[in-house]
């Protein structure tokens, strides 16, 4: 069974017109005009139980929109979208019960008390006996390494510790579904990678499906094989990420340190000049001149230091959406 299906998902949006000054306030509350805002476009996608999905896209290209769709907080103005079985906007029992949604900039636990007290209300909303419940806050609690950090105040935890426990409450009944919306903004870099490594073993142990959306380069990196890549409101792209790196990425970073400084025209002669600092230069060369490149270089110039890296997985991703192609 598929997991997540969207066919021809569309949100419009009507969103009022109001002319500055008195007469336009007056025209406002008397005689309100509208234009619409369409949000989603026609998005498609089907997600496989198990995987694991980047959703990206640029600030209002519709990625939360979306994401509150499949979750059933928004009701789409067009088109069908079935999870785990269930159409979302029903919010029936059984399809609460499969999914989860956690937002970076949202939080569910109560800030003055401990956490354990949240999740105990959340072991009750969700009727969760307690031998389940001790069970799975024992494995999760490990899984996180929030040790005894469950018995302070919410306010008292480090962010980092906080989107741990609001990972640990949102899991609590092991929903197969996983909604994650900017998980580790905010997060230190340790705190990044702690949230990354819970999440890939969450996923082996459970099988779990998610589908994350993340301004972080490296949550997707680390986590993903497919993306969905959405540019206002439409899907452009949705296919295995390496693929799509090759393609917008022909070409491969050199950097080198030289003995001497050189010119930026002689440099020029071996492929693009990303940067000229110094003795330090940044040389984007085709990857079918790679090799050829590479040897003139060692034999024509005085190279303290060579290496050769993929261009930043940012510089990518932005060049897509610049384009705003389907591709």
């Amino acid at each position: 069974m598929t997991m997540i299906l969207a066919e021809a998902l569309t949100k419009v949006y009507a969103v009022a017109i109001k002319e500055p000054g008195l007469k336009g306030t007056l025209n406002h509350f008397l005689h309100r005009t509208y234009r619409s805002i369409e949000a989603v476009r026609a998005v498609s996608f089907a997600i496989q139980p198990g995987e694991v999905v980047g959703f990206l896209g640029p600030n209002g290209a519709g990625k939360t929109t979306t994401l509150k769709m499949l979750t059933g907080l928004v009701y789409p103005s067009g088109g069908h979208v079935r999870v785990a079985g269930y159409n979302p906007f029903r919010r029936e029992a059984g399809f609460l019960q499969k999914i989860t949604l956690v937002m970076g900039q949202k939080q569910q636990l109560i800030w003055d008390l401990p956490t354990l007290d949240s999740l105990k209300i959340n072991a009750a909303v969700y009727d969760i006996p307690e031998r389940i419940f001790q069970q799975r806050l024992g494995e999760l609690t490990e899984m996180l390494s929030l040790g005894d950090k469950l018995t302070q105040p919410v306010r008292k935890l480090s962010l980092g510790e906080r989107m741990k426990a609001e990972l640990l409450a949102a899991l609590l009944h092991q929903p197969p579904v996983l909604f994650l919306d900017e998980p580790t903004l905010g997060l230190d870099i340790n705190a990044q990678i702690s949230v990354r490594e819970f999440l890939k073993e969450y996923n082996r142990r459970y099988q779990a499906t998610i589908l994350l959306t993340s301004h972080y380069m490296a949550d997707i990196t680390a986590l993903c094989d497919r993306v969905l890549l959405i540019h206002e409101g439409q899907l452009i792209y949705d296919g295995n990420l390496e693929r799509l790196l090759t393609r917008f990425a022909p070409y491969r970073e050199v950097k080198v340190e030289l003995a001497t400084a050189c010119s930026a025209e002689q440099l020029l002669t071996y492929g693009e000049l990303a940067a000229l600092e110094g003795c330090w230069a940044r040389i984007l060369v085709q990857r079918e001149a790679l090799t050829r490149t590479v040897a003139r270089l060692l034999a024509e110039l005085e190279i303290l230091d060579l290496t050769i890296t993929d261009p930043p997985i940012e510089e990518v991703i932005g060049r897509v959406f610049d384009t705003g192609l389907v591709v």
